[in-house]
């Protein structure tokens, strides 16, 4: 056979093999999971392990730049939110609580580090890992799959192995030589972390193989204290422990003890300790660690209840089983082997987070300090509102409406627990960090409430929704209740406020419609119109208006920085009325002006120098000036269906998927944003997205998946099946709604939950 002919046919035989791939998936879904996703460059997420929302996330940290250097903030952070970079070159060690994709962080709890020879107790600097106790590592030798994590540290050649349960973190460490062998506990370490972070650590010696304490952190939240019990497979021959704080004026009389030498009552802010063993060649070594956010004693329970044994693969194969589960309620049929990783990745990542926050006996700690008893639901934290609401809660509603019900009762919680009476903005270990715009746990709570899915007090939701809405003195409300605006000199983010205030405002006035409150209905519907104030017609954008009605005088509509605008230009934000974009279609001028928006929108060329100073936008999440990296245009590229030219949604929409998400450590386009980025790729790969969450519609667009069966909670399936899908064919030529025609591109969250079947039928020419 000439070669050219066998190259043909190896040809045509790899292409039916990939077919026969595409079409019949691997029966592990977890086989498609890679965590190294988005760990590289802006994606901010974590590569370690973890069980689906578990409250463990035990994952490597690549390095330990500080939040501050000489009193400033130091830019480079904030590769770091989640405390791993692909592209560095050592492993500090192997901390418990990580967020995913955040643009912001905290955290890093805890970090275990085994080393051999010499006792280190400082991790070194990345230019020089020997002088340290962190070590390099190459990318050959690592391993990131769903709740399982593997890397060989080559300057103390240990093989390091991570597992989790939901409460538990589970290492195995085998090494390579008989010798003295360190585990080192670092409890200075922390991610964003900056000196006085620490306000105080203790640490309990209860016998040779455990230990138990606490720290508490002054950060992101500013009261978050974290318990954790430690256990090891194998007694310690010896233990000590080193402060690195400043010596105080004060020093009491424990002074009267030798606190670094197997003293088993340790006490302070910035502690390391160390655990000694001797090892023979090939030994392993078993650590747990678990935590909890009440006491010690209840993580000496969670590790009892959770993982009572030593069986490494049971924790790893039982913490996999629970993902195979979250991963089988969508079971697609993909083009592509690549496809099947972005898809089953992506639903990895939405759901990591929000996390667990309760112990194994419902346990937890509420924001008045007090202990609470979580009943009849399981309490979350760690909601990233600003981002989650548009498509990561939606997305819930439907694949896990049980879990989003929990999360809902969750805010109530937290609603409840608030000294200032207020729902979550971003809510974080008993904690709000306040950070980011509007009031969007009432857009999340109204899209359950009106889906069906919060079986709670709905008229208490609504109060609440109401009471956080009228709280005047949070960043702008009282003016924009008094003027329908928020002044330009009163806040610097007042035009994306005032529009987000708008949106949630629509939500308010959705579920006291629901619940037939037409009182606070008409209230709020009249609030939610105010995006109009922010308009200003002579130029055609969203503009910063002064006390006096004036706009701004002095305004660039292509910078994302100092506008009026968190996070993005007025481009992208004068797009942002998702509950009534025929309203903002009229304002400008009607379809063909709206369209002619969107092209320029998308086609167009942004200049580095406009985002600059944007630490969330980046050119990687840019097409054209078009900021898919960063949330608040997610909804527009499904606006040209009400412009008349819905073919240009679908082939847009298509063209996002293929330029936005890619496998690989750099394949997304900007932070996950606790799975928001994620979800709208699920979305819209299905070939629908929720445009304004607090309706019951979601809009149609292109899909990706050939088919895919959507597995309902309540046991019915929702099927979505595209007939002669291809990278060419991504116009939608009829869809059928359980074979019958579908108009007006919309499809409602009933027809999902009802089960059912739908239908695009696509071709390679737009009608």
């Amino acid at each position: 056979m000439k070669r050219t002919q066998y190259t043909f046919l190896t040809g045509l035989l790899l292409a039916a093999v990939s077919r026969i791939v595409a079409a019949n998936p691997t029966d592990s879904l977890v086989h498609y999971v890679q965590p190294l996703i988005g760990t590289a460059k802006m994606g901010h997420t974590f590569p370690g392990a973890t069980v689906p929302f578990g409250a463990v996330q035990l994952s490597p940290d690549t390095d330990t730049i500080p939040y501050a250097v000489d009193g400033k903030y130091n830019p480079d952070v904030y590769k770091y939110c989640a405390g791993y970079q692909y592209d560095d070159p050592t492993i500090v060690g192997f901390s418990h609580t990580h967020f995913s994709g955040t643009g912001h962080s905290d955290l890093g709890d805890f970090l275990v580090m085994p080393t051999t020879g010499e006792l280190q107790l400082n991790p070194g600097i990345a230019a020089m890992p020997k002088a340290g106790f962190r070590s390099a590592y190459q990318h050959a030798n690592e391993v990131a799959a769903a709740n399982y994590y593997r890397v060989k540290l080559d300057d103390h050649d240990i093989l390091a192995e991570l597992t989790t349960s939901a409460r538990v973190g589970m290492h195995r460490y085998t090494f390579a030589a008989q010798e003295e062998a360190h585990i080192v506990l670092d409890l200075m370490h922390g991610i964003y972390n900056y000196d006085d972070k620490n306000v105080w650590t203790v640490v309990r010696v209860l016998n040779d193989s455990t230990i138990t304490g606490y720290r508490q952190t002054n950060g992101w939240a500013r009261t978050r204290t974290v318990y954790f019990a430690m256990s090891f497979s194998k007694p310690f021959k010896s233990y000590g422990s080193k402060s690195f704080e400043n010596a105080s004026v004060y020093r009491g009389f424990w002074r009267k003890f030798d606190q670094t030498d197997n003293f088993p009552d340790i006490a302070g802010k910035k502690l390391r300790m160390h655990f000694d063993f001797d090892v023979q060649a090939g030994e392993q070594v078993l650590a747990k660690v678990a935590l909890s956010p009440v006491s010690m004693r209840n993580a000496l329970a969670n590790m009892a209840a959770e993982v009572p044994h030593w069986d490494f693969e049971r924790t790893k194969q039982e913490g996999q089983a629970l993902w195979e589960k979250e991963l089988r309620r969508i079971e697609a049929v993909l083009p592509t082997e690549a496809d099947y990783i972005n898809f089953y990745t992506a639903m990895y990542h939405a759901a990591l987070m929000p996390t667990v926050y309760m112990d194994i006996d419902g346990q937890y700690r509420g924001l008045d300090y007090e202990v609470h008893t979580a009943q009849g639901f399981t309490n979350y934290t760690s909601f990233s509102l600003w981002d989650t609401f548009r498509a990561f809660h939606p997305y819930l509603n439907m694949v896990n409406p049980s879990r989003n019900a929990d999360m809902v009762a969750s805010m109530m919680a937290h609603y409840d627990q608030s000294p200032l009476k207020m729902l979550p903005i971003w809510s974080h270990y008993a904690n709000d960090n306040w950070c980011m715009s509007g009031y969007h746990s009432v857009s999340v709570i109204a899209d359950a409430i009106i889906k069906g899915v919060y079986r709670g007090d709905a008229q208490a939701a609504l109060e609440a929704c109401v009471a956080t809405a009228n709280y005047r003195r949070y960043e702008g409300i009282g003016d924009y209740i008094d003027l329908g605006y928020i002044p330009d000199e009163k806040n610097g983010t007042s035009v994306s406020n005032t529009l987000e205030y708008a949106y949630d405002d629509w939500c308010i006035a959705q579920l006291a419609k629901h619940l037939g409150r037409q009182d606070v209905y008409d209230t709020f519907i009249k609030r939610s119109e105010n995006w109009r104030n922010m308009y200003d017609a002579t130029i055609g954008f969203m503009r910063p208006r002064h006390a006096d009605g004036a706009f701004r005088k002095d305004f660039d509509v292509l910078e994302t920085h100092g506008q009026g605008f968190i996070e993005g230009n007025t481009w992208n934000y004068s797009l942002y009325v998702p509950h009534n974009p025929e309203g903002l279609m009229e304002l400008m001028g009607g379809q063909k002006r709206l369209a002619c928006y969107l092209d320029s929108l998308f086609t167009m060329h942004l200049p580095d120098k406009f985002f600059a100073n944007t630490e969330d936008i980046t050119r990687e999440g840019i097409i054209g000036n078009y900021v898919h990296g960063n949330e608040p245009a997610h909804h527009v590229v499904y606006l040209y269906n009400i412009a008349g030219q819905p073919w240009k949604t679908q082939e847009r929409v298509r063209m996002i998927l293929e330029n936005q998400y890619h496998n690989g450590p750099d394949g997304l386009g900007g932070n996950d944003d606790c799975g928001q980025m994620s979800a709208w790729y699920l979305f819209s790969s299905l070939g629908f997205y929720p445009v304004s969450p607090g309706s019951d519609e979601y809009w149609l667009g292109s899909p990706l998946v050939q088919s895919a069966t959507i597995n309902l909670e309540n046991g019915k399936q929702f099927t979505v099946t595209a007939v002669n899908q291809g990278a060419k064919n991504v116009y939608v030529q009829q869809v059928l709604l359980n074979g019958k025609p579908l108009k007006g591109y919309r499809l409602k969250h009933s027809d999902i939950v009802n089960g059912g079947e739908l239908e695009f039928r696509m071709g390679r020419k737009p009608i």
